[in-house]
């Protein structure tokens, strides 16, 4: 009597066969080491967090402050009256820190308004319009000091220049004049320490100070376009899903019919090109230096020239008829593996209709991906924000103090005001000297690389999710009597914790090999960067080679890990178990996948461009007013392109999740498949799982038992 077992994992009554290592009930825990290391860095993740909240302060990215770290025009301050920053040298803000720590390099204050007029601190000092002048010096400033001690000390700026107020910064009034750049009418200005200087000077602080401001009023004018099309927008959206779904469910119809569309167009376009290169070199015979070869003729900047040359057409037709032999040959010896192909596309499309909450789980993914992303962002935000101004001494004296911390406020009564007296407290630059500022850097590379870990894990238990719903459809032997009453659900305990079974250990095994390749293509880019000015070729040779065999190591990851998963969520085994498993059985049948992967690509291309093109061509009418009958309703937009490429963006991510859903259907079903043939015989103790189709095709039946 042959042992009967009901299969915990699917719910599938299978006959009981020791040497069949199909899916089994007893679930063990996968990787836990994996898991636990998983679990210690999101507790470090949420520290570093945590201590970047303490210390950092975004209000520094969006209102200006002062050297002091004192926000202009706050209510209830000092600076309540003063809504505008002003900067002492705006020169220094072409330094690339500003974009690293949203600051410039030079004393900054708060001030009522803009200087109006161009003046130097010389001129200004001892006249009238040394009052005007002193409202740009640091708040508390006395007249008590040389020239040389105000502009050395940092007290009052060495000039100023007509500017102009913009998101609450003073930036120089630059302008083009008979395309000449001119402050005023000036074309060049004084520095306040006897020099000339270009305008181009301040343009380029200017542009670095300035382009994440202009970045921010555009964004404005665009959130303005959204408050008043995004309804229209989430219309799109809604065509965009409805037309993915029916691309879908039309593949169980239509599948076949396309494919076979698309190979017959393809012979017919090759023999249409054969009949061309042939008709042209029939054409140019007897013409004058026609026959000329190749060889002789040489190489001509102008290509229009080997036009007229028989040869040229001769090899075109050569070529193209040796192109159509191939295709013609590979659809006679691949025709059985295409039509197993299409047979498998369309046991997808039912899976996918049996299964169809399936097509809702992208959602959580980007639910999931939409936490990992804001908590990285906001935390990089606050770990950026976390600088302070830092004051060193400075003295024209030799003295032990220099180059040490200070505090401005209490300087002239402090220990080292009295040990070196000609020094002075100085800002020096934006930053901090205790442990956690100079572990900065190590924080934002731990939060990157974390973000990387997560977002892949998110990934990776969507794709062994997905991949334990279709299992589950492919090995019940009755469809759709045998199939679990919640497939996506139970897959989904599965993956993460459910009763004695669970791999959350094997996803983080794969996300974080995926994780580690990222963040050193990320160091890797940052390193090109910085080596670009330089002039060493071998450094930049050694650079590209390396971004290339990372960018190829992280596709063959990809790849491997999508078909572990797919393995883990049938089996339930460790992650380097399914990743070997899977790898040799799809070597083993390397022709069948290389069919398969062509024949789906091409489909779901199609069907991308077939979506996005409808959905944003209709937006593209919509939102330019060239639809009579709803001309009057579309709104009216600063940047029509805006809601357009939205809609465009948005349908792609839509057509892709809808058909990633179904290409992790059609990738679960072929390796199903693929064990279902090395596994099973059609005898009653180990039967084939494979729809009837896919039966007739291989020439394969489940026997039945004898009749008495």
């Amino acid at each position: 009597m042959v042992d009967e077992r009901k299969d915990g994992a699917y719910g599938t009554p299978q006959k009981y066969d020791p040497t069949f290592k199909g899916p089994i009930y007893h679930r063990g825990c996968t990787d836990v080491i994996c898991c636990v290391f998983l679990l210690l860095a999101i507790v470090g993740y949420v520290a570093v967090g945590i201590i970047a909240w303490t210390h950092g302060d975004p209000r520094k990215v969006i209102y200006p402050t002062d050297s002091r770290g004192e926000f202009c025009g706050q209510k209830g301050t000092k600076n309540a009256n003063k809504s505008y920053l002003f900067y002492f040298n705006i020169v220094k803000c072409a330094s690339p820190l500003v974009l690293l720590e949203f600051q410039c390099p030079t004393p900054q204050i708060c001030v009522e308004k803009c200087p109006n007029r161009y003046l130097t601190y010389l001129k200004a000092h001892g006249t009238q319009e040394f009052e005007y002048y002193k409202q740009f010096c640091v708040p508390g400033f006395k007249q008590n000091k040389a020239v040389t001690e105000v502009l050395r000390d940092g007290d009052c700026p060495a000039v100023l220049i007509p500017s102009k107020p913009l998101v609450q910064r003073c930036f120089p009034a630059i302008h083009a004049h008979k395309g000449v750049l001119m402050v005023g009418n000036e074309t060049s200005y004084e520095d306040g320490h006897g020099f000339r200087k270009n305008i181009t000077d301040l343009v380029e602080g200017a542009k670095k100070a300035n382009g994440i401001l202009e970045a921010r009023h555009l964004a404005m004018r665009i959130f303005e376009d959204y408050t008043v099309s995004w309804y229209w927008i989430i219309i799109g959206l809604v065509i965009a899903m409805v037309l993915s779904l029916l691309f879908i469910i039309l593949l169980r119809f239509l599948a076949g019919i396309m494919v076979w569309v698309m190979i017959v167009m393809v012979i017919l376009v090759l023999g249409y090109g054969i009949f061309h290169c042939y008709m042209e070199y029939s054409r140019l015979r007897g013409e004058a230096g026609s026959d000329i070869s190749l060889v002789d003729l040489g190489f001509q900047t102008d290509l229009r020239v080997y036009l007229h040359l028989r040869q040229t057409w001769m090899a075109f037709m050569i070529i193209l008829s040796i192109l159509e032999v191939i295709i013609i040959l590979l659809l006679i010896f691949l025709r059985k593996r295409i039509l197993i192909a299409i047979a498998l596309i369309k046991e997808a499309s039912r899976a996918v209709g049996y299964v169809m909450c399936s097509m809702l789980y992208p959602l959580v993914t980007f639910l999931l991906l939409c936490l990992c992303i804001a908590y990285w962002a906001s935390t990089a935000i606050f770990l950026s924000t976390s600088n302070e101004a830092v004051y060193k001494i400075f003295s024209d004296t030799d003295c032990q103090a220099v180059g040490k911390t200070c505090n401005p406020e209490n300087f002239s009564s402090s220990s080292e005001f009295h040990l070196c007296p000609g020094a002075h407290c100085q800002f020096a630059f934006y930053g901090g000297e205790s442990t956690y500022h100079r572990a900065l850097l190590g924080l934002q590379i731990f939060n990157a690389f974390m973000f990387f870990w997560l977002a892949n894990f998110v990934l990776a238990l969507g794709q062994v999710t997905l991949a334990g719903a279709f299992a589950s459809y492919y090995w019940a032997l009755k469809k759709p009597d045998d199939l679990p009453a919640f497939p996506l659900f139970s897959a989904f305990g599965r993956a993460l914790r459910w009763g004695p079974r669970y791999h959350t250990g094997s996803l983080a095994f794969g996300s974080l090999l995926l994780a580690i390749v990222q963040i050193i293509r990320v160091m890797l880019e940052y390193l090109d960067q910085r080596l670009k000015a330089a002039e060493n070729k071998f450094a930049k040779f050694l650079m590209t080679c390396l971004k290339c065999c990372f960018w190829c190591l992280e596709k063959f990851i990809k790849f491997l890990n999508r078909n572990a998963y797919i393995m883990i969520a049938i089996y339930g085994t460790n992650f380097c178990t399914s990743a070997r498993n899977a790898f040799f059985l799809l070597m083993r049948n390397i022709i069948r996948v290389a069919v398969l992967d062509k024949v789906t690509d091409f489909l779901f291309l199609l069907g991308k461009l077939l979506i996005v093109g409808s959905v944003g061509i209709l937006a593209f009418f919509f939102f330019t007013h060239r639809i009579r009958i709803v001309q009057d309703t579309a709104p009216p937009l600063n940047y029509y392109w805006v809601p357009i490429l939205t809609v465009i963006v948005g349908s792609y991510l839509i057509a892709h999740g809808f058909f990633s859903v179904y290409g992790m259907c059609v990738d679960t079903l072929f390796l199903c498949f693929l064990e279902d043939l090395e596994r099973n015989d059609g005898s009653m103790e180990r039967p084939y799982f494979m729809s009837p189709t896919l039966k007739r095709l291989l020439n394969k039946t489940n026997r039945k038992p004898a009749e008495s």
